[in-house]
């Protein structure tokens, strides 16, 4: 499955880069998802015999008026429907999870332990978070001890694109300095705690069994997830494919047309990324980029070595579109019938 990613989705994007060199922004992915992309809402279906339960209209309540979560609540019209059930951002009929609703039901699947330490990763400027689910095995600590060493290797050899101040397409929103930082979470399977969590991140196609596979998701923004692939199939390019490309420029601004899916959070990340944006120090040229262990890449270069960079970045990309556009007009007139 990582082989087919990496031929399938990476191939394409390196092309779309080729033609677009010139004009896409120098926002790194992960953070042109955390400023621009929403995400997407769950569906959390009642029974008709909710209508008549005070109790539990009370408690919805605050979620339909003001709610935090990416969450949607309507109410079933099918009479044999006992129980409430949730359904996952892409309205598919598969159910994440059904239930009798009450307030501890609702608590766990608004929240858990491991999602609450996303939001705080991700609101700490965390480029990508590799949440890895296993057994707790040996075979599965050897696996999530190479994506480790992988991982702490690419912070010390990758780079963030080099931002240009002056582009009004590719001024970042409000949230934490822009860094460079992967960060691992590691999970049990098994844990009851977070077993809605494992089945979101698992996909909305239910192709990996999150109680019976260790897998590993790559999460970024608003909680997006770009993919899940079981540890034993995630080598190292393709956790350097993945990784790179999330902190990569990014080319393609519109959610539905990247890959991945979203998971339920209870979160307003509009208010929260105006927060840590108030408590936070502007980066200039003569402040370095947040640094934790690992070290942390810094954007640190002068104005004009920023300027020179980028027009060398577009003169190659219109090099590279002239040479593409001068192949096909060859072949177009090789085939076309001589007079």
């Amino acid at each position: 499955m990582c082989a087919v990613f990496s031929r399938m989705f990476l191939l394409p994007g390196l092309l779309l880069l080729a033609a677009h060199a010139a004009e896409c922004c120098t926002i790194p992915v992960f953070r042109y998802a955390l400023d621009r992309w929403e995400a997407d809402r769950f569906h959390l279906i009642l029974p008709a015999s909710a209508a008549q339960d005070t109790a539990l209209q009370d408690l919805l309540r605050p979620l339909r008026a003001n709610g935090k979560a990416n969450l949607e609540i309507t109410t079933s019209r099918d009479q044999t429907q006992k129980d409430a059930l949730l359904r996952d951002s892409r309205g598919n009929d598969r159910a994440l999870w059904t239930g009798r609703l009450d307030k501890t039901a609702l608590d766990a699947l608004l929240n858990s332990p491991a999602r609450r330490k996303i939001i705080e990763r991700v609101l700490s400027g965390d480029s990508v978070l590799w949440v890895i689910a296993d057994s707790g095995s040996s075979a599965d600590s050897a696996e999530a001890g190479r994506i480790e060493a992988r991982l702490k290797f690419l912070e010390q050899v990758a780079a963030l694109p080099i931002q240009d101040p002056n582009d009004p397409d590719s001024q970042l929103g409000p949230g934490p300095p822009l860094k460079l930082k992967f960060t691992i979470l590691r999970l049990k399977r098994d844990d009851p705690a977070e077993a809605l969590l494992l089945r979101m991140l698992a996909g909305p196609k239910g192709e990996i069994d999150a109680a019976q596979t260790s897998f590993a998701a790559a999460m970024f923004g608003r909680g997006r997830v770009l993919g899940a692939w079981p540890l034993g199939q995630l080598d190292d390019r393709a956790l350097e494919d993945v990784s790179l490309f999330l902190v990569g420029r990014c080319s393609c601004r519109l959610k539905n047309e990247n890959p991945g899916w979203d998971v339920l959070l209870d979160v307003d990340w509009e208010k929260e990324l105006r927060a840590v944006s108030s408590t936070t120090t502007p980066q200039t040229e003569n402040t370095p980029a947040v640094t934790t262990a690992p070290e942390v890449v810094s954007i640190t270069a002068r104005d004009d070595q920023t300027q020179a960079t980028l027009d060398m970045e577009r003169i190659i990309g219109s090099l590279v579109l002239g040479v593409i556009l001068i192949v096909l007009l060859a072949r177009m007139r090789r085939k076309s019938p001589q007079g």
